[in-house]
């Protein structure tokens, strides 16, 4: 826990004793519940709070004053509520949407949204080949979010349908990316967005090398996208 803290004020973020007991009850219930079903592979306490926790609020790297503005902000593949509700944890007022497709994870993610007391957050059983083509997701989001373990291409035909123009979509990646990112260019642009930046940093007191893809969305993505359910990912654009 002292080796949050002290990672965060790194990033000048500072912490409140109420926002470090939900991080502590949220890892009791991943805990609890991973012996239930499949959550996490890391189960180290200080890991789950650096690799996991710390990861997921480096959110602010990409973007400015995230505790300013009331962001909309849509977590695909959301699987433990990564990065979803450690952002939801440390900035209140952002209005989170997790997916994920897998329905006991949702119970869970319910479990943790009612048991944190979390508010302007909901959790959708969903694909997003699927609810990407519901009006009342599509295009809706200031901000998309993934650190779902798929190729940018793929996770670009995803997410960007649910970004707003002028919003974001921010992919998740490991440090080493840059190739990955090249290769996904033909494919951004077919669904709106420009061209990716990469935002590349290491955990503070580790060795454990990020990127975080950033790409903004200049217009609005054609009705054909995405594609069919399993299309995207057997033939990426």
């Amino acid at each position: 826990m002292n080796q949050f803290i002290k990672d965060l004020k790194e990033w000048n973020i500072d912490i409140s004793d109420e926002q470090l007991e939900l991080f502590e009850k949220y890892t009791a219930l991943l805990l609890s519940w991973n012996e239930k079903i499949n959550l996490t592979a890391i189960t180290d306490v200080n890991d789950i709070y650096k690799k996991h926790y710390l990861d997921s609020i480096s959110l602010v790297k990409c973007i400015d004053n995230l505790s300013c503005k009331d962001y909309s902000l849509l977590d695909l593949g959301t699987g433990a509520g990564f990065p979803g509700i450690p952002l939801k944890i440390m900035y209140p007022n952002l209005k989170i949407t997790l997916v994920d497709s897998l329905r006991k994870r949702v119970d869970y993610l319910n479990l943790v949204i009612d048991e944190l007391g979390l508010k302007d957050i909901t959790a959708i059983h969903s694909r997003a080949e699927v609810l990407a083509h519901d009006t009342k997701y599509r295009e809706q989001y200031d901000i998309v979010v993934s650190r779902a373990v798929a190729n940018l291409s793929v996770l670009s035909e995803y997410c960007i349908p649910f970004v707003k123009a002028g919003g974001v979509f921010i992919s998740y990646k490991s440090g080493e990316s840059m190739e990955e990112i090249t290769n996904a260019s033909n494919a951004i642009g077919m669904l709106g967005g420009k061209r990716a930046k990469a935002v590349e940093f290491v955990l503070p007191d580790s060795d454990y090398s990020r990127c975080n893809v950033v790409i903004e969305k200049k217009k609005t993505t054609e009705d054909r996208f995405p594609r069919k359910e399993g299309v995207p990912s057997k033939r990426p654009l």
